[in-house]
């Protein structure tokens, strides 16, 4: 019926081969002289996103959450992920194999303490597990009389016999016309930075950071445009960029060799090794290997932890980055409007799939003729299936649009300009009243955030309860943070800002979060509302400077789903006034019927 380029609907894991995985990784544990091994659903720079060779969950358990870790021993294993994919994780895999563990109401850290034999060994891969990990996994190991020890070879890859090869796409140039910036310009930023904080070198482990600073995209993990790449920059001296020379085309090459010497990933260690002699080296304690804390540990370095200092400079957009989001959602509110006027003709049908669903809204995007790929995988959940917070529907779960039903649909697009990320929950048929209660209850909380105004230094921990209060005063509350930063052509989640109860970073002007509170009834349906806010600056208080937020998505939000009653006249007005901007910004770009639509599903409500 309709084309899906950028995802599949089959479910890549596998749980019936969990049994005789496990055993062969268990015996090759025994080899190594290890009675336990943990790993995470990680590559070696710690992306949301992984090749199909670093899979490695999802081969031994059939769990393909994008958090997971497992750890095994030698008769007990546990498969830990967060309040967004529990309910998927009992779906997916072997529950006489692996018990389902909440990392965190009970971190994988806590539990190797209560359940490592005492003199056990527990093993790990350096490159695959961050310094910060290692020194958590040294403290539960201490706790429980064990002993922890670098694996020589990931365990799990040698027992993979068909373990796909790693990705080799192109690296393609980033336009200043849509960064904003030259690179040139940003690594001599970068080294401002470096000289205030007395840091000598700077490792870029992770690959957004990579693409970021040298103007460079690729194509090695599905949805995020990465090339998957290491940087070493020194306070002075000229930069060093890992990346695999098959994937450079010769202007490419010319490129970054006016900026950085190029070279091999292989040649990492060596280099990073003669780099950090005598030096203060700043790793990221979130991607950066423990391997390389190693290596310069051992080259004589000391190592400066935190962030990278590529992470604060890309979270704030410059003026291009933030024109471009602007137009890029533009170009996606309409894509969005158009597709949720078709379903609301086509839907109460019962005809239609959650693939169906998902399938005709990548078409709508590519018909813009601008998309670059899809931000992360849709979620597009009927019924019950939409009370799972991140739902993928698959060939095997797939179910169609009943009347009766809410269907929660969370989606985003990957264009050169800018990332979009968006959720609508609509009505299929009349609703009942405690859905459109509730429905209510979570955008009284999505308005709260949109309207708030804020002194300088605020955080997104102290926005958070903003978005829950309505729910807490009914009792009901969601199991995920209310916002994420959004990157520039990069990830769709992105540091170090985020509106959640762990979100310690001030929210800076030229930010961009999600703005995304839900309520998730198991067995029955879920509900989220979601856009894309800009950190702006507002007029100065009586005492400090202030901060708001300008929305940047614009798509209609179901009217049929809301108790007027329960809103006060500020939201009814701030609704009204939403919904009128939805009309004038996208009403331009629809057809006649579209058009028609959407005045009807704009139409203003009265207090």
């Amino acid at each position: 019926m309709f084309e899906a380029k950028f995802q599949t609907f089959k479910d890549e894991g596998d749980k019936t081969q969990s049994a005789a995985r496990l055993q062969a990784l268990r015996a090759e544990l025994a080899r190594q002289g290890l009675d336990a091994f943990i790993f995470a659903r990680a590559d070696k720079h710690q992306n949301e996103y992984v090749p199909p060779s670093e899979e490695r969950v999802a081969w031994l358990s059939g769990f393909t959450g994008s958090a997971a870790i497992v750890v095994v021993l030698a008769d007990k294993a546990a498969l830990f992920t967060d309040g967004r994919y529990t309910l998927q994780a009992k779906e997916q895999i072997d529950g006489k194999l692996f018990s389902i563990e909440h990392m965190i109401e009970k971190p994988a850290s806590k539990w190797l303490a209560e359940n490592l034999p005492t003199g056990a060994v527990l093993g790990y891969d350096p490159w695959r597990t961050t310094a910060d990990g290692v020194e958590r996994l040294e403290k539960a190991a201490k706790e429980a009389g064990a002993r922890l020890a670098a694996a020589s070879e990931n365990p799990v890859d040698a027992v993979w016999r068909e373990r796909p090869a790693p990705p080799l796409t192109p690296v393609v140039l980033h336009d200043a016309q849509y960064s904003g910036e030259e690179a040139a310009a940003k690594i001599a930023r970068i080294r401002d930075v470096l000289a205030k904080d007395k840091i000598g070198v700077a490792v870029l482990s992770d690959p957004a950071s990579v693409a970021w600073t040298f103007n460079i995209r690729g194509n090695d993990v599905a949805h995020t445009p990465l090339p998957l790449s290491w940087a070493i920059l020194p306070r002075e001296g000229e930069p060093q960029i890992f990346v695999d020379s098959r994937k450079l085309s010769n202007e490419v090459r010319d490129a970054l060799g006016k900026l950085a010497d190029v070279r091999e990933p292989r040649e990492l260690e060596v280099e990073l090794h003669e780099a950090a002699r005598g030096k203060s080296v700043r790793l990221d304690q979130s991607t950066a290997p423990a391997k390389l804390a190693e290596i310069v540990k051992t080259a004589g370095g000391s190592i400066s932890k935190g962030a990278d200092p590529v992470t604060n400079l890309k979270a704030v957009k410059n003026e291009t980055e933030i024109a471009g989001m602007r137009a890029a959602h533009l170009r996606d509110g309409a894509a969005l409007t158009r597709y949720l006027a078709w379903l609301d003709r086509e839907a109460p049908s019962g005809k239609i799939s959650e693939i169906d669903a998902v399938a005709l809204l990548e078409t709508c995007r590519r018909d813009t003729g601008k998309l670059k790929e899809i931000s992360f995988p849709t979620i597009a959940g009927a019924g019950p299936n939409g009370a799972i917070v991140h739902y993928r529907v698959t060939e095997a779960t797939n179910r169609k649009l009943k009347p009766g039903e809410l269907f929660l649909v969370d989606s985003g697009a990957q264009y050169e300009d800018g990332t979009t990320d968006v959720t609508r929950t609509v009505a299929i048929g009349n609703p009942s009243p405690e859905m459109r209660a509730r429905f209510t209850l979570v955008l009284k909380g999505h308005i709260a955030v949109s309207r708030a105004v804020f002194p300088e230094g605020t955080t997104g921990a102290q926005l958070d309860p903003f978005a829950r209060r309505a729910l807490w005063e009914a009792g009901l509350d969601f199991d995920h943070g209310t916002g994420h930063g959004v990157g520039s052509y990069l990830s769709v989640h992105e540091g170090p800002a985020r509106i959640s109860k762990l979100g310690m970073a001030p929210l800076l002007p030229g930010m961009i979060l999600s703005n995304e509170p839900g309520y998730y009834k198991a067995g029955s349906y879920g509900i989220r509302i979601e856009n894309l806010l800009l950190v702006e600056k507002r007029k100065a208080g009586i005492e400090k400077p202030l901060l708001g937020f300008e929305t940047l998505t614009f798509a209609p939000i179901d009217l049929r789903l809301i108790e007027p009653a329960l809103l006060t006249a500020e939201e009814i007005t701030w609704l009204n006034s939403y919904h009128s901007e939805v009309r004038a910004k996208i009403g331009p770009q629809l057809d006649a019927a579209d058009r028609k639509w959407l005045e009807q599903a704009t139409t203003p409500l009265k207090a």
